[in-house]
């Protein structure tokens, strides 16, 4: 899995993981799996949660870890 920093930027806005969801247009349970990194998500939702935090998809998710266990 990537790693990533939503988590991180969510608490820094001091926003929920419902607020956030509601925000993205997804599930709490979509939102908690993608903070503990149990879930990657679609091209389009990493764009819409890029969009949302003002960064880029780069800034965001970290393939590095990803890369090296493929």
């Amino acid at each position: 899995m990537m790693r990533n920093r939503v988590r991180e930027e969510r608490a820094v806005r001091g926003l929920s993981q419902a607020e956030l969801a509601a925000a993205l247009r997804v599930s709490r349970p979509t939102v908690i799996a993608i903070e503990a990194d149990r879930y990657s998500p679609s091209l389009p939702l990493a764009f819409r949660i890029a969009r949302y935090f003002e960064t880029t998809i780069e800034d965001l998710f970290d393939p590095s870890e990803e890369e090296m266990t493929t």
